[in-house]
């Protein structure tokens, strides 16, 4: 068993789009219209069939109170491996990204979090 989609509400599709693309360098896979909405999944251009990532529509009721918390508590919404989580860190800063946590070495974990726009904390990790 693997895990095949995983996802993060967002509160306007084409601008997580943008952001997750043109700024945190994932690549679009499937992008098919349904309704207002649209299944619009990214993945990793190190690994184009792997997991992909849904980002979902946040217009259920039970989606902005359970976001609101996870904020408020600085709870990450999900998390992404990176090679190195300093180099990372300052290579989005320069392109504007806002942190919530800036880089922690705990033992051999390195994390830092991050808000990705539309609604969610993302953290960023690499291990030693």
């Amino acid at each position: 068993m693997k895990i095949h989609l995983s996802s993060v509400f967002v509160d306007d599709q084409e601008k997580a789009l943008r952001f997750y693309t043109d700024v945190l360098g994932f690549v679009k896979k499937h992008d098919v219209p349904l309704g207002e909405d649209r299944w619009l999944t990214v993945v990793s251009p190190e690994d184009p069939g792997g997991t992909e990532l849904l980002l979902e529509p946040s217009g259920h009721p039970a989606v902005q109170p359970y976001r609101t918390a996870l904020v408020q508590d600085g709870i990450p919404a999900t998390s992404f491996a990176v090679d190195d989580v300093r180099a990372e860190f300052d290579r989005l800063r320069g392109l504007g990204v806002r942190f919530a946590q800036e880089p922690l070495v705990t033992g051999p974990v390195t994390t830092a979090v991050l808000d990705d726009t539309c609604g969610n904390l993302i953290q960023i990790v690499h291990s030693e």
